[in-house]
């Protein structure tokens, strides 16, 4: 399979379209061989519009809709990411410019996408979802869903920083951009997207009488 081809034609049929004009993020895409982001029997399918799992239940978001969290973000060249559950996402803002650290919790996730990691040369870390690794970040983001407002991923931000992440408590979910502020945090919605939770993350269920 010629996965250069079939990069361009995602981006030219996924990215391109769908309203994501800026530049260099339709060049990092380009770059990054996102079939290394998956196991070897599943890198055929990487580049269609479908999740494809990376290991243990999680998958990569759809670049559809990682594209346009990512142009949201407006990342910038030196600054510093934090790709929470976002190995692909990490290896995209490392070839904008961007020194990322990439935090997963389970070791069969980052067995598989490590390889690709160290190539880019991004720092992987494993720990908890429930909060950020490290602080100070000017960006974070990640590929799958979560319950509600990321409190202690928040906390981790620079004044100015911003995080991109999926709010999602049933069938469908919405793109929420966070702006951190001097005086507070601002949200702003942005498209509709459905992927998979972070289960991890999921309230515990609960019995009532």
């Amino acid at each position: 399979m010629d996965f250069s081809a079939a990069r361009k034609i995602m981006v030219d049929s996924q990215v391109r379209v769908n309203d994501v004009t800026d530049r260099a993020l339709q060049a990092a895409m380009l770059a990054v061989p996102r079939e290394r982001f998956v196991p070897a029997d599943r890198a055929f399918s990487a580049y269609a519009e479908v999740e494809v799992e990376i290991a243990s239940g999680r998958r990569l978001m759809l670049a559809r809709d990682l594209s346009k969290l990512l142009m949201a973000l407006s990342p910038q060249v030196g600054e510093k990411a934090l790709a929470i559950a976002a190995p692909y996402a990490a290896a995209v803002l490392a070839e904008a410019g961007l020194s990322v650290t990439a935090q997963e919790e389970d070791q069969a996730v980052l067995d598989v996408v490590a390889p690709a990691l160290s190539d880019a040369g991004i720092d992987a870390v494993v720990a908890p979802f429930s909060d950020a690794s490290g602080e100070g970040y000017d960006v974070i983001v990640c590929e799958a869903a979560v319950p509600g407002r990321p409190e202690a991923w928040l906390k981790a931000l620079n004044t100015g920083g911003r995080l991109a992440v999926v709010e999602r408590t049933g069938p469908a979910g919405k793109a929420v951009l966070y702006v951190k502020g001097e005086g507070g945090v601002s949200r702003r919605e942005l498209f509709d997207a459905a992927p998979p939770f972070l289960a991890s993350l999921m309230p515990k269920p609960a019995f009532a009488l």
